[in-house]
C-alpha cells in the first residue's frame, strides 16, 4: 500500500535542503504524470510549491495561453509521486462527467468514478484546466468540494464520499476569472464572485529569455547554435506581444496566434528537420509549419512582415 512521505522542498527542486517539507506518496501510481527530461520550472513555481506547503485551499492558476500552467502542475507532481486525475472544461461540461457515471458492463449496470472522485477517494490532485470556460452555475456546483465537505453520489445509491487528507484542487484558466477583457479568448466565462473566493490564485506568465533558450537548446541538441536560438525566441516573444495586442517593434497589430514553449521547440525541431531534408529555407518554411499556416491571411502578413525584421 502507498504511503505518504514527507519532501524536502529545496532538496527537490533546487538542490539543497530548506526545511520547507512537502507531502507526497512513497511511490508514483499509474496516474502520475511521467518525468519531462528537457523540462525546467518557471519563477512562478515557487508560488505552487507555497502552496502546497501552506494548507488545503484549491488553487486557480491564470495566464497566456502555452504559458505552461499544466506542465509546471505535472512537473511538480512527477517530484511527488502524486496521482493526477485530469479534465479539460468547456461550457456543456455537466457536474456528472467530473463525478461519474453508469455504464454498462457484462450485460449488467456499473457506476464508474470521473476524475473528481477518483482524486478525492485516492488522494490525488484533481486538475481541472480551462475553467473558466464552465457555465458558472456548474463552477457553482464545486462549492462544498472546494470548502473540503464530501461529496454525496446521488446517482450511485447516496455514496458519501470523504475528502482523502491528500486530494487537492487545481484549477488553471485564461483569465482570473473575471471574464476576459482583451477579446482573445473565446468562450470565457465571468465566474460567480463567491466560488472565485475559494481559490488561492497564481498568475503565471511566459519564461525569460534566458529560460527558454536553456530549454530550446536541449531539444536542439547542438544543430542550431545559440545566436539563431536567441533569434528565434526573440521573435516568440514579439508574436506574444502582438497576440496580447501590444506593438511589437514597432507594429500596430493584433494578431489571433501565438507562441507557447511547446510551438517554439516544435519550430526548432522542425528547422532542424527542414535543413537535413535540404529545405530551401528551413527555418522560414518550419515558422510555417510549426505557426503560421494556422493564422488568418492578415494576421500572415504580419509574421511575414515581423519575420523579414528580425531574421532579415
Amino acid at each position: 500500500m502507498n504511503t505518504v512521505q514527507d519532501f524536502d522542498a529545496g532538496t527537490l527542486f533546487a538542490g539543497s535542503a530548506s526545511g520547507i517539507m512537502l507531502k507526497g506518496w512513497a511511490e508514483s501510481s499509474p496516474f502520475t504524470p511521467q518525468k519531462d527530461p528537457c523540462y525546467r520550472f518557471p519563477a512562478w513555481m515557487a508560488d505552487i510549491v507555497a502552496w502546497m506547503a501552506c494548507g488545503h485551499d484549491p488553487l486557480y492558476l491564470f495566464g497566456p495561453t502555452g504559458c505552461g500552467k499544466t506542465s509546471c502542475v505535472k512537473q511538480i507532481m512527477h517530484a511527488l509521486n502524486y496521482p493526477v486525475y485530469e479534465l479539460t472544461g468547456h461550457s456543456r461540461l455537466e457536474f456528472p462527467e467530473m463525478v461519474g457515471h453508469h455504464t454498462v458492463q457484462n450485460g449488467s449496470m456499473h457506476y464508474e468514478y470521473g476524475p473528481l472522485t477518483l482524486a478525492m477517494k485516492q488522494g490525488g490532485i484533481f486538475l481541472l484546466n480551462e475553467i473558466d470556460l464552465l457555465d458558472p452555475s456548474t463552477a457553482a456546483g464545486l462549492n462544498s468540494i472546494l470548502d473540503g465537505y464530501p461529496l454525496t453520489i446521488a446517482e450511485n445509491g447516496g455514496e458519501l464520499v470523504t475528502p482523502h487528507p491528500m486530494f487537492r484542487f487545481v484549477a488553471t484558466a485564461n483569465s482570473n476569472g473575471g471574464s476576459d477583457h482583451t477579446g482573445l479568448y473565446q468562450g470565457v466565462l465571468r465566474q460567480n464572485m463567491a466560488f472565485m473566493d475559494r481559490f488561492m490564485l497564481v498568475e503565471c506568465s511566459y519564461m525569460s529569455e534566458e529560460e527558454e533558450l536553456d530549454i530550446v537548446r536541449k531539444h536542439a541538441a547542438g544543430t542550431l547554435d545559440d545566436a539563431a536560438l536567441v533569434q528565434m525566441i526573440r521573435y516568440a516573444n514579439a508574436v506574444r506581444r502582438l497576440f496580447m495586442g501590444h506593438d511589437a517593434e514597432d507594429m500596430d497589430a493584433a494578431i489571433e496566434v501565438t507562441f507557447s514553449t511547446r510551438t517554439l521547440i516544435r519550430w526548432v525541431l522542425l528547422a532542424d528537420m527542414f535543413r537535413r531534408v535540404g529545405k530551401k529555407e528551413p527555418l522560414r518554411q518550419a515558422l510555417d509549419s510549426a505557426l503560421t499556416f494556422r493564422a488568418s491571411h492578415a494576421s500572415r502578413m504580419a509574421l511575414d512582415e515581423l519575420f523579414q525584421r528580425i531574421f532579415g
